[in-house]
C-alpha cells in the first residue's frame, strides 16, 4: 500500500507518545466524572490499531476450537474446551468500544460525518465480535458512566444494533463532512470509498450468520456483497512496524525460542496436504512450517506432542511467512471472505453464480499469499476443486473458506453455523466431560465480569447457543 510505510512510522510515534483514550467503564479505578479528553484524531489512531489487535485476540482465543492450532501439551484447556477466563479479551473489546463511544460523540458535535461513519462501522465490528463470542452482553448501559453494573442486552437485538450501525455509518460516509479522515486512520489512511466498501462487506458478514434462520434474507446479503470489496486492494488490514511486531509473528518467534505456541493442528495440515482431500494445496508451505525432516506434521488437539517431544518434530507457525512476518498486516476483513459469503448466499437461488464466487474466493486468497501462477492454475484445475456446477456443494464453500480465513475469528462463527462438519474434524482428545461429547458453542463469561457484575451475568453453559446458532 502507498501509505504503508508512512502509517507505520506515524503509528509507532503515536504509541511511543502514549496516544490513548479513556479506559473502559469496567475500570473501577477511573473517575467516571473526570474522564481524560482525547482529540478525535488520537482516538482514531488508537481505535483502528486496537481493533486489529482485537481481531488477533479473538482469533487467538478460538483458534484451537476450529483446529487451526493445537497445544503441544496434553489436556490443555484451549484444546479440550474447558472453561477459560477471557477477561483480557473482554476488557480489550470494551476499551475500544468505550473509545468509539467518545469518538462518535465528538464527531456528532463537530459535524465530522466521515469520522462518525467510520466510528459507527468500527463499533459494529467490535460489538459483533463481542456478541459472537459471548451472546448477551452489556451495551445500552455501558457507556453512560452511571453504573459499573450494566444490564445485559439480548444478543439478537444487539445484531439489530450492528446492522443499524453499519447502515448509519455507510450513510454518513456518503455525506459531506467538516473534517476529513487522514493518516490517523491505520486501516485505510482516510480513503472514504474503502470505508464504505468495508461497511457493506461487514453487513454481508453479519447477515449471513443467520442463514436458515427466521428473518434471513439471502438477497440482502447478495446486495451488500455487491457493494463491498471489489479486489484484494480493498482488504481491511493494519500493517505493523519496527517498534511493534505483528502478534502472530511474535508467537512464531517465541516458539522458535522454546516459548511454545503456534503449533498447527493435525486437522488443518491434513485438510491441505492431500490426506482429507485429493489434492495438495500449494498454500500450505506459505502458511505454516515443516518439521526438521521437511514434512508437514500436525498435532492432535488435546493429545499434545505425544511421541514427538522435541522441538521441530511438529509443524508450527514460523517467522517470515505471510501471516507471521514482523510487519505483516492483521486482516480484519478480506475480499476472499466476501466472495465465499456471496457464494453461500447465492447457493440456493443462483448455483452458477455461487460457483463462480467460490472459485473467485480461492483465487483471491491465493493471490494474497502470492501463490505461483502455475501452482494456482494446477490447484484450480483439479477436479476436486473445480468440480463443476452440478457437483458443487455447500461443503466445498465452507472448506475453502476455512483455508482462506486462517487464524481469523470468523471461522468459529462458520464452524458453529456449519455444526463443525468440516471433513475429518473430530472432537479433541481428553474433551471436557461437561460437553457430553459435543463441540463448544460459546465462551464463558469472564471471571472479572462475574465478580463485578454477577447479578446481571446470564447463567449459561458452554453448550448454550447464541441466537443465530440454533
Amino acid at each position: 500500500m502507498k501509505l504503508k510505510n508512512k502509517l507505520r512510522t506515524l503509528l509507532g510515534a503515536a504509541l511511543i507518545l502514549g496516544v490513548s483514550a479513556c479506559e473502559s467503564f469496567l475500570d473501577v479505578n477511573e473517575n467516571p466524572n473526570n474522564p481524560e479528553d482525547a482529540p478525535i484524531s488520537g482516538l482514531m489512531t488508537n481505535i483502528t490499531y486496537e481493533t486489529s489487535l482485537n481481531v488477533f485476540r479473538t482469533g487467538s482465543a478460538v483458534s484451537n476450537y476450529v483446529q487451526y492450532l493445537a497445544s503441544p501439551n496434553p489436556n490443555s484447556s484451549s484444546d479440550t474446551m474447558d472453561p477459560v477466563d477471557f477477561s483480557g479479551t473482554w476488557f480489550s473489546l470494551y476499551n475500544v468500544m468505550t473509545d468509539l463511544n467518545e469518538l462518535i460523540k465528538k464527531a456528532e458535535e463537530s459535524g465530522s460525518a466521515h469520522y462518525l461513519g467510520a466510528g459507527q462501522i468500527l463499533m459494529a465490528l467490535n460489538l459483533g465480535m463481542t456478541v459472537d463470542l459471548f451472546g448477551d452482553v452489556p451495551f445500552s448501559e455501558s457507556f453512560n458512566f452511571e453504573t459499573v453494573t450494566p444490564s445485559y442486552d439480548d444478543d439478537q437485538q444487539l445484531y439489530g444494533n450492528i446492522i443499524s450501525l453499519l447502515d448509519q455509518g455507510i450513510a454518513n460516509l456518503n455525506g459531506e463532512t467538516s473534517i476529513s479522515i487522514g493518516a490517523d486512520d491505520f486501516i485505510y489512511g482516510g480513503d472514504v470509498t474503502s470505508w464504505i466498501r468495508l461497511g457493506h462487506s461487514l453487513k454481508a458478514r453479519y447477515l449471513i450468520h443467520n442463514r436458515g434462520g427466521s428473518g434471513y434474507d439471502a438477497n440482502a446479503v447478495i446486495t451488500a456483497a455487491a457493494q463491498g470489496f471489489a479486489s484484494n486492494t480493498d482488504n481491511a488490514q493494519v500493517f505493523f512496524f519496527e517498534q511493534r511486531f505483528n502478534p502472530w509473528a511474535q508467537v512464531a518467534i517465541n516458539n522458535s525460542n522454546l516459548l511454545l505456541g503456534g503449533w498447527i493442528s493435525e486437522q488443518f495440515i491434513q485438510a491441505l496436504d492431500g490426506t482429507s482431500y485429493p489434492v495438495f494445496d500449494p498454500r500450505l508451505p506459505l502458511m505454516v512450517g515443516t518439521t526438521d525432516d521437511g514434512e508437514f506434521l500436525g498435532t492432535v488437539n488435546g493429545a499434545g506432542r505425544g511421541d514427538a517431544p522435541e522441538q521441530g518434530a511438529r509443524s508450527t507457525l514460523i517467522p517470515g511467512q505471510y501471516y507471521t512476518s514482523t510487519q505483516s498486516p492483521l486482516l480484519i476483513a478480506t475480499y476472499a471472505e466476501l466472495k465465499f459469503i456471496e457464494a453461500e448466499a447465492k447457493f440456493g437461488s443462483d448455483k452458477a453464480g455461487s460457483y463462480a464466487a467460490y472459485l473467485a474466493g480461492i483465487e483471491a486468497h491465493m493471490d494474497m499469499l502470492e501463490v505461483a501462477d502455475d501452482a494456482k492454475a494446477a490447484y484450480l484445475a483439479d477436479p476436486s476443486v473445480s468440480m463443476g456446477v452440478a457437483d458443487f456443494t455447500i461443503d466445498d464453500i465452507f472448506k475453502e473458506k476455512y483455508v482462506a480465513l486462517f487464524l481469523h475469528p470468523e471461522t468459529w462463527n462458520d464452524a458453529r453455523r456449519y455444526d463443525y462438519s468440516y471433513k475429518d474434524m473430530d472432537l479433541p482428545e481428553n474433551l471436557n466431560p461437561d460437553l457430553n461429547n459435543q463441540f463448544i458453542r460459546r465462551l464463558p463469561y469472564p471471571d472479572s465480569e462475574v465478580s463485578r457484575n454477577g447479578d446481571n451475568v446470564p447463567q449459561v453453559s458452554l453448550l448454550d447457543r447464541i441466537w443465530w446458532d440454533q
